[in-house]
């Protein structure tokens, strides 16, 4: 219900940056709820406190609020040492009593635990909510508008994809089986010839009772042991790769203009499901001391 703060072209193509120290980050069991965050601050605020004790500052960084997502860098080197996503950010809340505290909880992409990342601004907290929530909005319709409403037509390509490697796996096993049993024959073949015995040069057979083909030899017009003659011998010059049925691969990710990563799938489906979920903005009585000013 509120009015956003940016014009959708800050966010789309550039970022708002905001300046705020940085009391940690803790993981959470939930992806929402305002017990969940005012534990996370409580909890953070007091680790925040010992360090204190022990000389430590809070740490000063650098949010670049984008339809990209939620980045955390240092302001000095410009460093980034968090990069949170959108469609893996869940909740967002701001303290209505205290103007400074805010914090938002984000699905961690290499744990898939949840944290919950808790800020002290100045002054500027719910202003830094709405930009994550208006952020969120634009970055949803962006994705409707460029694939995730192909979503499982996309899934489905990368599944014929996956069918078609293994299918070529298959193949090439077969092929090396194939082998291995024709070395086996001839082995035999050898062992079983009488002692002295001078072996025929008549050419030998493979399993099938078939000449095998060599590309190095002419093409010979005598008739096979089923009397037919021998089909053609395919052009060689240009190699192609040829999948069990003889066909070209095919390959959805040389698709021009609607190339896509191979591990579309498994990103599409992350985003719809974050996406999915939704954004909360809350605004919370966290019912904490207001942070001292010089920590």
């Amino acid at each position: 219900d509120k009015t956003w703060m940016h014009t959708p072209e800050a966010l789309s193509k550039h970022y708002i940056p905001y300046n705020a120290k940085f009391l940690g980050s803790t993981e959470v069991e939930q992806p929402k709820g305002t017990e969940v965050v005012r534990d996370a601050v409580r909890k953070l605020k007091f680790a925040r406190h010992i360090k204190k004790s022990e000389g430590q500052k809070t740490p000063k960084v650098e949010l670049q609020i984008s339809i990209y997502g939620v980045k955390i860098l240092d302001p000095k080197t410009k460093e980034v040492q968090h990069n949170c996503q959108l469609h893996r950010i869940s909740f967002c809340a701001d303290d209505k009593t205290d103007k400074r505290i805010f914090t938002f909880i984000c699905k961690d992409s290499e744990s898939n635990k949840h944290l919950c990342y808790v800020f002290d601004s100045e002054k500027c907290a719910e202003e830094i909510t709405l930009t994550i929530g208006q952020a969120f909005d634009l970055a949803y319709r962006k994705f409707l508008e460029s694939g995730g409403k192909d979503v499982e037509t996309r899934k489905q390509i990368a599944g014929l994809q996956k069918r078609i490697q293994e299918l070529e796996t298959e193949n090439t096993e077969l092929k090396n089986k194939v082998q291995d049993l024709e070395n086996q024959l001839r082995i035999t073949q050898v062992h079983a010839s009488p002692a002295g015995s001078v072996t025929p040069k008549s050419p030998s057979t493979d399993i099938f009772d078939m000449v095998p083909f060599s590309p190095i030899s002419p093409q010979s017009s005598t008739p096979t042991r089923n009397g037919t003659q021998p089909p053609p011998v395919p052009s060689r010059s240009t190699e192609i790769k040829r999948d069990l049925f003889g066909a070209e691969p095919f390959d959805p990710f040389s698709c021009g203009a609607g190339d896509f990563p191979p591990d579309i799938q498994s990103k599409l489906d992350e985003m719809q499901e974050g996406f999915k979920m939704g954004l909360t903005l809350e605004g919370t009585v966290f019912c904490l001391d207001p942070l001292d000013s010089r920590c």
